[in-house]
C-alpha cells in the first residue's frame, strides 16, 4: 500500500548488519543501500503502525480503507458547506492538495472522511435509537435534524396509567439545508432507512432553511 518516498531514511540499514568483511566494501554497501531505499517505506509503516489505525493521523488512502472496515458513510456532506467539491461527493475519492511547503494537507472532503470513520464505531453502538439517527444525519449533512416519532416514555406512581406515545408507529425526519441539492432527499431516505429502529415506518423531508437577512 505504501510506495517509494524520495529521501526517506530507514530505521534498519542493511549495511551495518553485513559481516565485517563487507563493512569497507564499496560495492556491497552501495548494493544494500539500494535495498534500503526499497524497504524504507515498509519499515516506516511498521514504526508508525499505531498511527495508521488512528483516522486523524492515517494517510488519506488508508483512512478510506479503514472506512470499509467499519462501515462508515463515505459520502461527503450534502450542501452543508463542509466539503470541497460537488454536493454528496464520495469521500473515497477525496484528494490531497500539496501546498508550497511540499507537505500534504487535508482538503475539507478528506477531513469529512476522517470524521466519518472516527464516528462510525460509536454510531454503530447507538444505531436504531433517536440519538444515533440524529448524530448520523448531523455527520452527513452538517445540521441537526427535526425528528418526530410515535414512541415515548413516561412513569406514574399509580398502576394502570395510560400508555405513552401513539399506538400507530411512525417516524418523520426533516432536514433544513441552506441550499438543498436534488439528491439530498434521496440520500436522507437511505440514511434514515439504515439508522432507524428496525421495521419502523418512516417519511423524510428536505427543505430550504430560512435565510436570515444580514444586518
Amino acid at each position: 500500500m505504501r510506495g517509494a518516498v524520495d529521501g526517506l531514511g530507514t530505521s534498519a540499514p542493511l549495511g551495518v548488519m553485513l559481516p565485517a568483511v563487507f563493512a569497507d566494501d564499496d560495492l556491497a554497501q552501495r548494493f544494500v543501500a539500494g535495498l534500503d531505499e526499497t524497504l524504507a517505506p515498509l519499515h516506516n509503516v511498521l514504526d508508525c503502525l499505531d498511527a495508521y489505525f488512528t483516522p486523524s493521523l492515517a494517510p488519506a488512502d488508508f483512512t478510506r480503507w479503514l472506512g470499509s472496515w467499519v462501515g462508515a458513510d463515505t459520502e461527503g456532506p450534502d450542501t452543508a458547506g463542509r466539503a470541497d467539491g460537488p454536493p454528496g461527493r464520495d469521500l473515497t475519492e477525496a484528494p490531497l492538495t500539496a501546498p508550497a511547503t511540499g507537505h500534504p494537507q487535508d482538503t475539507g472532503t478528506t477531513a469529512a472522511l476522517r470524521a466519518a470513520v472516527t464516528a462510525a464505531v460509536r454510531l454503530h453502538r447507538i444505531r436504531g435509537t433517536r440519538r444515533g439517527l440524529s448524530e448520523a444525519i448531523r455527520l452527513a449533512f452538517g445540521v441537526d435534524p427535526e425528528i418526530t416519532e410515535s414512541g415515548a416514555a413516561a412513569w406514574d406512581a399509580r398502576p394502570l396509567g395510560p400508555f405513552p406515545g401513539e399506538s400507530r408507529p411512525h417516524l418523520h425526519v426533516t432536514v433544513r439545508l441552506p441550499d438543498p441539492g436534488p439528491a439530498a432527499e434521496h440520500r436522507l431516505e437511505r440514511l434514515v432507512a439504515a439508522a432507524r429502529p428496525a421495521h419502523m415506518p418512516y417519511t423524510v423531508q428536505v427543505t430550504a432553511a430560512e435565510r436570515t437577512p444580514d444586518r
